[in-house]
């Protein structure tokens, strides 16, 4: 959680998520099409009180964006103890999707029309992407991964996966034929 969250008081941050839970919902339901005084409506908050806590829909979506962080980022971090790399490198992929699937809003606000504020999550963002990045480093370095993939590379990967995910299980066949194009040519798990 960001410091300026961390720093509000007990009821300011019960608004501030109730306004995340009720925007959460909505824009699961209903996409772009939800509209600011909705939300508060829904959080059960006047207006106003929502635009102290998120300037306009992109901060909102960055606020559904970085909560979602915050608990991937845990994922993340249990990802990189797998001795492993590859073993580390299939369990953040499919955690980080297997969380997104359960979760509209955070695929709403990735893939949605408008781009979110990063400025607003951007320690989130780092702490995850730094995990990230050590793991495809020790997989590509292990020979588990193509030499060329880089860890802008596993974004492409899950918002492709993300994007399929309208069709039950279609984002795990896809999954699937993308690691096979992008395993290195290392040895297998287990030495074979």
């Amino acid at each position: 959680m960001t410091a300026p969250v961390r720093s509000l008081r007990a009821d300011a941050r019960r608004n501030r998520e109730a306004v995340l839970d009720a925007a959460a919902e909505l824009f699961a339901r209903r996409g772009d099409a939800v509209q600011m005084d909705e939300i508060a409506e829904r959080a059960g908050l006047g207006v106003g009180t929502l635009y102290r806590h998120f300037a306009d829909k992109r901060a909102l979506l960055a606020a559904i964006i970085g909560r979602r962080f915050e608990a991937i980022t845990g994922l993340a971090r249990a990802a990189d103890e797998a001795e492993d790399p590859w073993v580390a490198f299939e369990t953040l992929l499919y955690g980080y999707l297997e969380s997104a699937e359960a979760d509209a809003a955070f695929r709403f606000a990735l893939l949605g029309p408008e781009e979110p504020s990063w400025n607003d999550i951007a320690a989130e963002k780092t702490d995850f992407s730094a995990i990230t990045e050590r793991i495809v480093r020790r997989a590509v370095d292990a020979g588990r991964l193509r030499e060329d993939f880089r860890a802008d590379d596993f974004v492409l990967i899950t918002r492709g996966a993300m994007a399929n995910m309208t069709d039950a299980g279609a984002w795990r066949r896809y999954v699937t034929l993308v690691l096979e194009g992008i395993r290195g040519s290392g040895p297998a798990a287990g030495g074979v």
